[in-house]
């Protein structure tokens, strides 16, 4: 078991506080909007683990910072010249979004602006609100870069948005907007920014006066079919997006 005290502080790139039970988890870069490097990517495996370990989170709510969630991505920031390199991407990559699933309380997004990259650990939340000013794309992969969709994108979108409409987001770099999004149900609610963070505590505050074992078997039931799908596809699909990083590299010698 962890306790708030333990990790509330402890990470780089993840404000949190916690008031009656319900966690607010702000991400960000230098206290601004986040921006995906290694720093991220190391960090929030750890962090929800240590979310997911402690008996005292009711509810969580997942933001971003200032007018975006994440819609910056450093490319530059591993070092995959070696095998161990993308092998560590490949950990994390697996640990990150498995961890993620096993939080076992409600998640709440509240999606404070572009959702560019990694915008998978917004939708995998169980609740998903949206400023409206929010757009969601895959802009880190197969479009932008070149490179394969497998680190969970592969598995998120043709779920959400159905085989075709999934694998048409990934290979175009498609932009979804806002209303768009929840017109296709990938958001439950757009709001005006300034309505976002007041309705995500809102509901976390209404969630969160339901039984304890209540709260964890719910998110253990709404999360099963997501948690088998990841664990049939995840690996595989950083196994391959590792070697065609690899052909990327070669033919930009």
């Amino acid at each position: 078991m962890k306790r708030f005290e333990e990790y509330a502080n402890r990470y780089q790139c993840a404000r949190m506080e916690r008031r009656d039970g319900v966690l607010q988890v702000t991400l960000h870069t230098n206290g601004g909007p986040l921006l995906w490097n290694e720093v991220p990517h190391r960090e929030l495996v750890h962090a929800f683990a240590d979310m997911g370990a402690d008996p005292d989170n009711k509810v969580v709510i997942l933001t971003g910072t200032g007018d975006a969630f994440c819609n910056q991505i450093d490319a530059g920031a591993w070092d995959l010249s070696a095998p161990i390199g993308w092998d560590k991407v490949y950990w994390e990559g697996k640990h990150l979004l498995k961890n993620l699933l096993d939080i076992e309380v409600p998640m709440i997004a509240a999606v404070n602006g572009p959702a560019t990259v990694h915008s998978e650990l917004a939708v995998l939340c169980d609740v998903v609100l949206a400023s409206d000013t929010t757009v969601f794309q895959d802009a880190a992969h197969f479009a932008a870069f070149g490179a394969v969709p497998g680190d969970g994108a592969h598995v998120v979108w043709p779920l959400l948005l159905g085989m075709n409409r999934g694998r048409y987001f990934l290979l175009t770099g498609q932009q979804l907007y806002a209303q768009e999004a929840l017109a296709l149900g990938v958001v439950n609610e757009v709001l005006p920014g300034e309505r976002l963070l007041p309705r995500a505590w809102e509901l976390a505050q209404q969630f969160a006066q339901k039984p304890p074992l209540t709260l964890r078997y719910t998110r253990e039931v709404l999360t099963f079919h997501l948690k088998r799908l990841m664990g049939d596809a995840l690996a595989f699909g950083l196994a391959l997006e590792g070697h065609g990083i690899v052909d990327v590299q070669r033919q930009a010698r």
